[in-house]
C-alpha cells in the first residue's frame, strides 16, 4: 500500500508539474521527493517478495492498514517540507510584504518596498 500511495502521489505531482503555466509553486522538487519515496518502497516490495516469496500477496488486513498510514504519513511529510521550502523560498514576496508593513503618521498601513 505504501509503493501504491507514494506512486499515485508522484504522478498527481508529476501531471501537475508537466501541465504548469509557470513553476512558481516549485512542484518539481515535491514530484521528485514523491519518485524517490516510490522508489524506496519499490525496492522494499522486492526484498520482502524475495524474503516472503508467495506470502507476499496474502497480506494481512492489519498490515495493510499500518501500510496505508505510512503511505498517508510519508505524503504528509512531504508537503510539509514542500510548503516549508516554499514558505524558505518566497516565490511570490508574500511573506516579504507581510514583514515589511508599516504605519505611517495617520495610522494608515503602507508598504516597504
Amino acid at each position: 500500500m505504501t509503493l501504491l500511495i507514494t506512486v499515485f502521489a508522484a504522478v498527481a505531482v508529476t501531471v501537475k508539474w508537466y501541465n504548469r503555466k509557470n513553476d512558481d509553486m516549485r512542484l518539481g522538487s515535491l514530484a521528485l521527493m514523491y519518485w524517490g519515496a516510490s522508489l524506496m518502497w519499490f525496492v522494499d516490495a522486492i526484498v520482502e517478495y524475495i524474503e516472503l516469496e508467495a506470502e507476499f500477496f496474502n497480506p494481512e488486513a492489519a498490515d495493510m492498514l499500518n501500510d496505508s498510514f505510512l503511505g498517508l504519513s510519508v505524503v504528509a511529510l512531504g508537503l510539509v517540507i514542500w510548503v516549508v521550502r516554499l514558505l524558505i523560498a518566497d516565490p511570490k514576496g508574500v511573506i516579504k510584504k507581510a514583514f515589511t508593513r508599516k504605519t505611517d503618521a495617520t495610522g494608515t498601513e503602507t508598504m516597504e518596498l
